[in-house]
């Protein structure tokens, strides 16, 4: 059954929801935030601890955002994963400072082209248990979905299928996908993308984008059949959104026996 996973997104060393898609070429200024909150990271690390919430991301929104990161990971060790600028050199150190696995985006992606040899490099570095690949993506007029990076800004050339999953699957213990599309948008999630994930059998999946009521969580669960996990961001009330009350998605996660 579909879980709840939660998230902390760091920019500037804030927490804060953006609109995934107002990152543009040029400097940060013009990026659309959705909430800026006067609590720390740890703050809301400890919020999911006590609420026994595991697999949730830190997700590090370009520089400035490494300290906000270790507190939130020293006030819930092993309980949530961190991306953002991961490479084969800083991975170990993520691990040490209590992440449950590292996120991996950019970096095994060179002049926007997948390589296999940088994601080998990780693998050694940490080990595919300790790994999760984001394969966050933007749709193309053509059909589908291709991954994007580097704050979603850049389309490279990897294509999301069944297929592109079942080949990475060695190299990782899970798959994140954010649909940059419609990320903080608070419009609903892309149900196209949520049902071809749910199409695949293998690893454990996390959608984020879009989601906006407790319907969506719901939705996934069942266009999925299950097998896709949801993210909730600019929606809950505790990063002040007003479609999802946080304690109902605890109290989802309490029904499925998950957590």
């Amino acid at each position: 059954m579909t879980r709840f996973r939660p998230c902390i997104d760091l920019h500037e060393g804030v927490v804060k929801q953006v609109v995934g898609g107002s990152f543009g070429s040029g400097d940060d200024a013009a990026v659309k935030e959705n909430f800026v909150s006067e609590r720390p990271a740890a703050y809301y690390a400890g919020l999911y601890r006590d609420d026994r919430l595991t697999g949730g991301h830190v997700i590090m929104l370009g520089p400035g955002n490494e300290e906000a990161a270790r507190d939130a990971l020293g006030a819930y060790p092993g309980g949530l994963q961190v991306g953002g600028g991961i490479t084969p050199e800083n991975a170990g150190r993520w691990l040490d400072a209590g992440a449950s696995h590292v996120i991996v985006t950019s970096f095994v992606f060179e002049e926007a082209c997948f390589s296999a040899d940088r994601l080998a490099a990780l693998v050694k570095a940490v080990g595919s248990a300790n790994l999760v690949i984001d394969l966050s993506c933007r749709g193309v007029p053509d059909g589908g979905w291709q991954v994007a990076v580097d704050r979603w800004r850049t389309l490279t050339d990897f294509k999301i299928g069944l297929e592109a999953l079942d080949r990475l699957a060695g190299s990782c213990a899970e798959f994140l996908v954010h649909a940059a599309d419609v990320e903080g948008k608070c419009a609903g999630i892309d149900g196209e993308l949520v049902a071809l994930l749910g199409e695949w059998q293998g690893l454990p999946v996390t959608y984020a984008g879009g989601a906006c009521s407790m319907s969506d969580l719901e939705r996934v669960d069942e266009i999925s059949a299950g097998r896709v996990d949801l993210t909730i961001g600019s929606a809950l009330d505790i990063f002040g959104g007003s479609g999802v009350r946080y304690a109902d998605c605890v109290a989802w996660n309490r029904r499925t026996g998950r957590d």
